[in-house]
């Protein structure tokens, strides 16, 4: 969950001052308190869909996952994502905590491969989807 995130450029902007060099590669720094149990599965060109506002909005793949300590001594997982945001088509989920894998067939398809990106104003569509009428 992107909590207190309004919009994908939001997320973008927060993200521009979590990018950080590692071997020579540009990531940007996430955290999330447990580290996921299927780490293989998710570093291996697995993604992590952003949810905004109660709707998945987009996805951002995941490089690596990393243990680190912050400064009273607890533990948390450090993801190291990939720069480039893939909008997807919105898709209504309900706030939780934790990891949640996604079938690659649940999945909502990147924008740019379903086809419709310039069909309706981003807004509007999820509007739709939200009513349940797209």
């Amino acid at each position: 969950m992107a909590v207190g995130v309004s919009d994908i450029d939001h997320l973008r902007k927060i993200q521009e001052g979590r990018r950080l060099e590692v071997d020579g590669r540009s990531v940007v720094r996430g955290y999330t308190r447990r580290r996921p149990r299927r780490v293989a599965e998710v570093t291996a060109g697995g993604s992590i869909y952003w949810i905004i506002k109660g709707m998945i909005q987009v996805r951002q793949r995941v490089l690596d996952l990393v243990e680190a300590v912050d400064d009273e001594g607890k533990t948390y997982c450090q993801m190291r994502l990939d720069p480039e945001l893939a909008p997807t088509q919105s898709a209504p989920r309900r706030a939780m905590q934790g990891w949640r894998y996604l079938e690659p067939a649940d999945a909502p398809p990147d924008l740019s491969l379903s086809g419709d990106d310039d069909a309706l104003p981003a807004h509007m569509a999820r509007e739709l989807r939200s009513l349940g009428l797209l």
